[in-house]
């Protein structure tokens, strides 16, 4: 994709119409510290839905704050909005090595999701991070922007059913077994084995969330999270046990630990919400926090709700209560 066609992350005609009372009022909702992450979070994807420069610079205010779980949830978000306002933002938190490793491996990758050739060279040097999941990252970014590169005179080479933009495009169609195996193949590059992933996740079968629960095994914690993230995507109650597992072992890393809470959310059995409120208080705090916005993204998932992101929905009312 050429950098003149990524000015924007929405069409103009197809963004949605905020007045500014309107952004105020869910910038306020972002961050205000004294409103559940949950709330919060919502705003974030609202902003995220909104697009455009001025939803970006309210999303980067974000980051200072003292939640690493938010300040990666946005990055997350710049990433998926595609404009290249957001880059130095970005290139500003990976390069800060005093910010939270989940957060900066959250930058490295929303780079990777942007694409440009010219992140490669601060994703080069951060790819010998000594942090392993910030330097993983910045290496399957770089293998991202390749291919993207390689392919950019292809239409949509990410196009995803869950609407989401990957690491990696789904590999060619496989079994199931063959997709485990490549994923489980330490010798293959991230890439590689995040293509098989992906491939799995587009089977939505439960063999393919047990063959991709299967790679919690793995040493690589940026690997386990992801595989966390997929299952929350596919949201298949077979691979509900083994998220339980993970979430349950205190000795796993925080980011993969807040991936397997959140996708436990979006399964949303009365089991997982059940497991979720026994982890409100756990003593990290991205793990805590997570299981507010899960028990939250279960009750949306459980209810009649049409919209996720409803801060603008509710910014609306809010402002004509208030005439």
């Amino acid at each position: 994709m050429e950098h003149e066609q990524m000015t924007g992350d929405v069409e103009e005609e197809h963004r949605l119409q905020v007045s500014p009372e309107e952004l105020k009022v869910i910038r306020e909702t972002l961050l205000d510290r004294s409103l559940t992450m949950a709330q919060r979070y919502r705003s974030v994807f609202t902003l995220r839905n909104i697009g455009g420069d001025e939803a970006i610079s309210i999303l980067a205010e974000s980051f200072n704050d003292p939640s690493a779980l938010l300040k990666h949830e946005v990055a997350y978000c710049l990433g998926q909005m595609q404009n290249v306002t957001a880059l130095p933002h970005l290139e500003r938190l990976l390069r800060n090595a005093e910010e939270n490793s989940m957060v900066r491996h959250e930058a490295g990758e929303a780079l990777g999701a942007i694409g440009l050739e010219e992140s490669l060279p601060l994703l080069e040097q951060y790819s010998r991070d000594s942090v392993p999941e910030v330097a993983e990252t910045c290496s399957l970014a770089i293998d991202t922007i390749k291919y993207k590169l390689k392919h950019k005179g292809n239409k949509a080479p990410f196009e995803s059913a869950h609407m989401s933009i990957d690491p990696a495009p789904p590999s060619a169609k496989r079994s199931v077994e063959e997709l485990k195996q490549r994923l489980m193949n330490t010798s293959f590059s991230m890439f590689k084995r995040y293509r098989a992933m992906f491939a799995l996740r587009e089977l939505g079968t439960a063999e393919a969330a047990m063959a991709l629960a299967d790679a919690f095994v793995d040493s690589s914690a940026l690997l386990r999270h992801e595989i966390g993230y997929v299952l929350g995507q596919m949201a298949h109650e077979a691979a509900a046990p083994a998220l339980t597992k993970v979430l349950q072992n205190l000795d796993e890393h925080p980011m993969v630990r807040h991936e397997a809470a959140e996708a436990l959310g979006a399964i949303a059995t009365p089991e997982a919400m059940d497991l979720l409120g026994q982890f409100l208080t756990d003593k990290e705090p991205a793990v805590k926090e997570s299981c507010v916005v899960a028990l939250d993204m279960s009750e949306y998932v459980n209810s009649d709700s049409f919209e996720y992101a409803d801060t603008l929905q509710l910014a609306k009312a809010q402002l004509a209560a208030a005439q």
